[in-house]
């Protein structure tokens, strides 16, 4: 998958459509397959690539169709979108120890230095950069669960 998002140059829809064709293609022609691993890996991988070039070639052939865009539908910006994101975050930094919490808000949202935020709470740097990391993966896995 990640070999296919940077050939489609991140468009993770037609990279997943790569890889569902490219493994189509295994299961057909599994029986003609050489099994070492690293054999395998290099027939997926051109098969994923020429999927690919010939996705570009298709792409540049035919015009994109556009669909009429009808007055009520054009969008009017607001800021829901980012109010939304904001709420999201403020909920996953609760999830997070005070001290996790303080290091975070310290160091990311008042830019200041980790020598700085640990002469203020009095404690040694290495404390500081530890609470930054483990509550970092601590609110990337609370925003991945909430999308």
């Amino acid at each position: 998958m990640a070999f296919a998002l940077r050939l489609t140059g991140h468009d993770r829809q037609w990279a997943e459509d790569v890889v569902q064709e490219t493994l189509i293609k295994a299961w057909r022609n599994a029986d003609k397959l050489d099994r070492q691993p690293e054999m395998l890996r290099a027939w997926l991988f051109t098969v994923a690539r020429r999927t690919v070039i010939d996705g570009w070639r298709s792409r540049s052939v035919r015009p994109q169709e556009l669909e009429e865009i009808e007055s009520d539908a054009i969008a009017v910006s607001d800021e829901s979108d980012r109010t939304l994101a904001a709420m999201i975050v403020y909920e996953a930094l609760q999830g997070l120890s005070p001290e996790q919490r303080e290091a975070i808000q310290q160091t990311y949202l008042r830019d200041r230095t980790v020598n700085e935020v640990a002469a203020t709470l009095g404690v040694p740097p290495g404390t500081i950069k530890s609470r930054i990391h483990h509550a970092v993966r601590a609110l990337r896995r609370a925003l991945r669960e909430r999308g």
